[in-house]
């Protein structure tokens, strides 16, 4: 099966530079970071982020993934980590989007959405207005101990192809991608990007052999203009 277009890929969950240098060898655009998590994989110190974005080459995007919900709390956050983009992981609840892209202006918003069922759609065309870019994961913020990526798991494509539609913003794919199904998922859904975290991991280490199948899949399955 072949495209017309080549997805930007993220590898998230990036655990230090060696990490970062090798998912930007084969082809990664940006590396996702993430900070203190109610749960799931990739937590590192916010010490370690800031390293890791000082040995990154311009051009590249460093995320840090927050699952702060206050304006005063993501901001001092993110001026300690100095990533060029936020990536959201839960919803705000003090403060707006239009707000915090006022307080850090040159650093790109990415909102979340987990994706739970069609209500997703008007979530994501709300919040699409005020962001740079929206994420579509397979995580859930109603549960006891929230679950905000890093689940493995696929969620409906019908239900992204259908975000990747109607919002007018660039738009990545997340959860439970791997080599074997990446192919598919973007025939389906046709996003913009897609967004890789144990997918690519043995042992929770960034494993090349996964690596390199994943960018194969990615990068093959096209067709180049």
């Amino acid at each position: 099966m072949k495209f017309n277009f080549i997805p930007r890929v993220k590898i998230c969950c990036i655990l230090n530079e060696e990490e970062a240098r090798l998912a930007i060898h084969y082809g990664a655009t940006a590396l996702g970071l993430v900070s203190e998590m109610p749960s799931g994989p990739g937590v590192i110190s916010e010490d370690e982020i800031a390293r890791i974005v000082t040995s990154i080459p311009p051009g590249i995007g460093t995320f840090l993934l927050t699952s702060g919900q206050s304006l005063p709390e993501i901001i001092e956050q993110h001026k300690r980590c100095r990533t060029n983009t936020l990536q959201l992981c839960d919803r705000l609840t003090t403060g707006t989007h239009q707000d915090l892209k006022e307080a850090l202006p040159g650093i790109s918003i990415v909102q979340v959405i987990h994706v739970t069922g069609e209500e997703s759609i008007d979530e994501a065309i709300k919040v699409a207005e005020n962001v740079d870019g929206i994420l579509l994961d397979s995580g859930n913020q109603n549960l006891t101990v929230k679950k905000l990526g890093g689940t493995g798991k696929t969620h409906n494509w019908w239900v992204s192809r259908k975000i990747v539609e109607k919002v007018k913003k660039p738009v990545f794919l997340a959860g439970g991608l791997n080599p074997e199904n990446v192919s598919e998922a973007i025939r389906q859904v046709q996003p913009f990007g897609v967004d890789i975290c144990s997918g690519v991991r043995k042992n929770g280490i960034l494993d090349e052999n996964k690596l390199k199948s994943f960018f194969d899949r990615v990068f093959y399955n096209n067709i180049k203009s």
